[in-house]
């Protein structure tokens, strides 16, 4: 059976959660039963996080008809790799056998409020990437906002497609955040292990303290902290927010921590903790995804945003 490490059970021993912990390890894996393969299949977009040749970690998207996601096994085959512009296009364009990307993925189905995590090491194999499993973990529904997808025709809007670059936050892309209520968060152990998972919650759930620093509540979940367990051990992080209905791609770069204090967390709705992120870098994509996505039915389990 897959051992947590070291920061994921000084997480879950701080939140009192230690032996909800211990009943949650069975559902880790390290290779994809048939229903999960099945399930990826189907899939649209992947969502990965890693580290970038400069020591950053971000978070990005993939997109592909279904069937581009095809796991058998200890294996995810990946049938698409980022363009140019995508902040892990280094890292996951130039993986090699001998010196593989280790990645953390997400698939997400918003319709069935259905999500997966896969992380592993990643192998370019000509326009594909081939990533060895170390982790599968299915996740519960909550705080997923149900949506509906269609897909745009082949190269429609790629002349509108640019770049911003930035280390702080402009105030259009602060708006995007405080009316967020789905975002991505990458992560990666002090061993390299990455990690990529989700978080929702109705807008307002994101909190804008300045340009460069954010805050939201760690809500109620599996009492694994995969990601808590990550940041006690490694500050490094990405976040990943979907431009749902335009296909803007806006990637986050930083730090983060966790903020344990009772009265920080008082009067936040839901709120067990709060991580504090702060903003080192800024990369926004414009039609960065051929993916339109219905307006949300939110959650029943989303808390009222504080």
């Amino acid at each position: 059976m897959i051992a947590y490490h070291r920061g994921e059970i000084t997480v879950q021993g701080r939140a009192g959660l230690a032996q909800q912990a211990e009943f949650s390890r069975r559902a880790i894996q390290n290779a994809v039963p048939d229903v999960a393969a099945a399930f990826l299949a189907q899939q649209p977009m992947i969502v990965i996080g890693g580290t970038d040749r400069d020591g950053r970690i971000w978070a990005t998207q993939l997109t592909g008809p279904p069937g581009f996601l095809e796991a058998a096994g200890s294996t995810l085959t990946i049938g698409a790799l980022p363009r140019p512009e995508d902040p892990l296009a280094g890292l996951l364009t130039e993986a090699r056998a001998g010196a593989p990307a280790r990645i953390g993925t997400i698939a997400i189905e918003p319709a069935t409020r259905r999500r997966m995590r896969v992380n592993g090491r990643a192998v370019r194999t000509g326009d594909q990437l081939r990533v060895a499993l170390d982790q599968v973990v299915a996740n519960c529904p909550k705080y997923i906002q149900k949506r509906d997808h269609r897909s745009l025709a082949p190269d429609d809007g790629e002349a509108a497609r640019t770049v911003i670059h930035g280390t702080e936050l402009s105030p259009d892309q602060q708006r995007t955040l405080r009316e967020a209520d789905t975002f991505f968060i990458a992560t990666a152990s002090d061993r390299g292990d990455a990690d990529a998972s989700h978080r929702g919650g109705n807008p307002g759930f994101v909190r804008v303290l300045s340009p460069t620093l954010l805050r939201w509540p760690d809500y109620a979940g599996n009492a694994m902290f995969l990601t808590l367990g990550n940041l006690e051990r490694n500050a490094s992080a990405g976040i990943f927010v979907p431009g749902w209905n335009t296909g803007t791609a806006l990637h986050l770069t930083g730090s983060a921590r966790t903020v344990w204090d009772a009265e920080e967390t008082a009067g936040i709705p839901g709120a067990q903790r709060i991580v504090e992120f702060a903003v080192t870098g800024v990369r926004e994509v414009m039609v960065a995804s051929p993916l339109r996505w219905s307006e949300p039915a939110y959650s029943r389990f989303n808390p009222p945003a504080a």
